[in-house]
């Protein structure tokens, strides 16, 4: 174990970290547990064939690095996948991804695969990052045993803890009503907006938002 590792986390964490290692269903993805780059974080968006988490599947997913201030698009990844169920026409709809655009896609196997090495031990960011990392962990338990391991950071809940933050005194009291909306948010922030319901471009705009929002709270 690293001296920053011993510095960073409590015996529990070590000890569960281990335990979760020692079960990796793939020893080969050890690697997602190591101590992550300093100031490095992964923006990742997936699209489905729909909002079931237990029985629609996954067709797309990008991901894109954030080291400190800058996105790294270069460096992108970007994987179509093929669902075996087909794709229904009111996803089509939303994603604009028809069956014939898909039909050549990785198998969801191979697709997690090359996401969690471009991953490593990163940290994650998304915008309603809970549903993407539900449906790549439903692929990703039969191979691993579990689910991905990394820290998770919810653009969403960054926002209102922003907005909730200017808000005076006499109004943070009981339920507070914010627009998480993600066009609300990205216009809030003065930052550009890409057409949604692209995986590449909602990762993007993810972590143009998490920049914003990190600067935001450093100055203040």
């Amino acid at each position: 174990m690293s001296p920053r590792r011993r510095s960073t986390e409590t015996w529990w964490q070590a000890l569960r970290r281990g335990w979760r290692v020692y079960h990796l269903g793939l020893p080969e993805f050890r690697f997602m547990f190591e101590p992550p780059p300093p100031n490095e974080w992964v923006a990742l968006d997936c699209e489905t064939t729909g909002l079931n988490v237990r029985s629609d599947e996954i067709i797309a997913i990008s991901a894109v690095r954030i080291v400190g201030k800058r996105i790294l698009t270069s460096e992108r990844l970007e994987l179509l996948v093929r669902p075996e169920k087909g794709v229904s026409a009111d996803s089509i709809r939303v994603h604009r991804l028809r069956e014939q655009d898909v039909a050549d896609g990785l198998h969801i196997d191979e697709a997690v695969k090359r996401l969690m090495q471009f991953i490593g031990s990163r940290p994650l960011v998304g915008y309603y990052l809970e549903f993407d990392v539900a449906m790549l962990n439903r692929a990703i338990w039969p191979l691993l045993g579990q689910g991905l391991p990394q820290p998770t950071v919810e653009v969403s809940a960054l926002y209102h803890d922003h907005k909730f933050r200017q808000l005076p005194p006499s109004h943070q009291q009981g339920n507070v009503n914010i627009d998480l909306r993600f066009a609300t948010l990205m216009d809030d922030l003065d930052l550009p907006q890409r057409e949604a319901h692209d995986a590449l471009n909602d990762a993007v705009m993810a972590a143009l938002a998490f920049i914003k929002l990190r600067d935001l709270h450093e100055r203040s």
